[in-house]
């Protein structure tokens, strides 16, 4: 049991699938300590629900006052990678359910299985602040979300978003541009 322990506080993975992290999350406290020490970087005043998934996490960065609702999977990749490919900066508003990608599955030969041919190189996603990411959102690899962008409930992002943008539908198209603030 205590080799279980051990293992659970240093993989390098968040959520209900390993229980000492799930239980950690139901603290304030003891989950803002499990995430700073799992995560590249996690910003002051942000919070990981219960419920809510991160794998690799030393790959995924989250700014400051942002919260991974229940059902949040976050998935860095770390085939290879040492850096950061999944960077949220702050002020970042996350609905329940949405999931992140860095990494596809390679299916280029009909006739291998799927399971055998790999995975498709990583490409890393930025999700720019004042963001709002809606319930069951879907971000796929590569994707950049512009700043005080709106990705709708249900939506899958398979392009960029520009910056004071409002996307939704699958695949995620652009519904209206936002006025951008006078500085």
């Amino acid at each position: 049991m205590i080799q279980k322990l051990r293992y659970w506080l240093k993989v390098k993975r968040i959520g209900p699938d390993i229980p000492l992290t799930h239980f950690l999350l139901h603290s304030k406290r003891l989950g803002t300590w499990l995430c700073k020490k799992k995560f590249a970087k996690f910003g002051h005043n942000s919070a990981m629900r219960p419920g809510s998934y991160a794998i690799c996490c030393d790959h995924i960065s989250i700014g400051n006052e942002v919260v991974l609702r229940p059902g949040t999977m976050l998935f860095g990749s770390g085939h290879g990678s040492k850096s950061v490919n999944i960077t949220i900066e702050d002020l970042v508003l996350i609905g329940s359910g949405v999931h992140i990608y860095t990494a596809n599955h390679e299916f280029t030969d009909p006739e291998q299985p799927i399971f055998s041919q790999g995975h498709k190189p990583i490409q890393p996603v930025l999700i720019s602040k004042g963001a709002w990411l809606g319930a069951n959102a879907i971000i796929l690899p590569g994707v950049t979300i512009g700043q005080n962008s709106v990705v709708g409930a249900g939506s899958v992002v398979t392009k960029d978003v520009p910056p004071f943008t409002v996307v939704a539908g699958q695949p995620a198209k652009i519904i209206k541009q936002l006025r951008q603030p006078v500085i």
